[in-house]
């Protein structure tokens, strides 16, 4: 058997790589890449991860999610609302045969991002509510967390998920080790480097 790297979270779908995706594709092939796991933010993004897919059957892996935060970066980036996943609800279940998990989705409570508890307690509702989808659907999810490292596990243990992929998860290593219980995965983002939670001698 043959084995190669699988990259467990990625935005190939994004607008920055349309020019340049077929030198991505190659350099990634060549660098031994198997499988990019392939996530969404927000509900226009599907269609372009399906089409991905159909491109590169043996290397794309789709995951449908809406993420905590919508809108992109800079000023128009704004805390995410249940309208913004209404529209997605029917994507999940339509196109379920081609999913490899629900994701990206998750909490993040950064102060700027969500600054009033509606923010927070709308991120909760779509955050539950794709939760619920991968359950039912029998998928795992990809999880963002930042600023909500402890609500983000316990929100997941109280739904029942028992498989996930912490892709950014900002929080002590104490916390993060419930997340080990529960058998939870962790990749980490090179913001680790600048977290001031997690020190150089800390220890899982």
């Amino acid at each position: 058997m043959e084995y190669g790297f699988v990259d467990s979270h990625c935005h190939i779908s994004a607008r920055e790589f349309e020019e340049d995706l077929e030198d991505v594709i190659q350099r990634t092939t060549e660098a031994g890449v198997q499988t990019l796991v392939a996530v969404t933010e927000e509900v226009g993004e599907f269609a372009r991860v399906l089409q991905l897919q159909e491109r590169y059957p043996d290397l794309v892996a789709p995951c449908f999610g809406i993420h905590p935060l919508q809108g992109g970066g800079g000023s128009e980036q704004r805390s995410v609302k249940p309208l913004d996943l209404d529209a997605a609800l029917p994507e999940f279940y339509k196109h379920r045969e081609h999913l490899v998990a629900v994701g990206e989705i998750g909490l993040d409570f950064t102060p700027w991002c969500a600054p009033t508890q509606q923010d927070r307690d709308d991120q909760m509702n779509v955050f539950i509510k794709q939760l619920n989808i991968a359950t039912e659907l029998d998928l795992p999810v990809n999880v963002h967390s930042r600023s909500a490292a402890k609500v983000t596990i316990a929100t997941m243990r109280e739904q029942g998920v028992s498989r996930a992929l912490l892709h950014n998860f900002a929080g002590k290593p104490s916390v993060a080790l419930e997340g080990v219980r529960a058998g939870y995965f962790f990749s980490f983002p090179p913001a680790v480097c600048r977290n001031q939670q997690v020190g150089v001698n800390s220890h899982f």
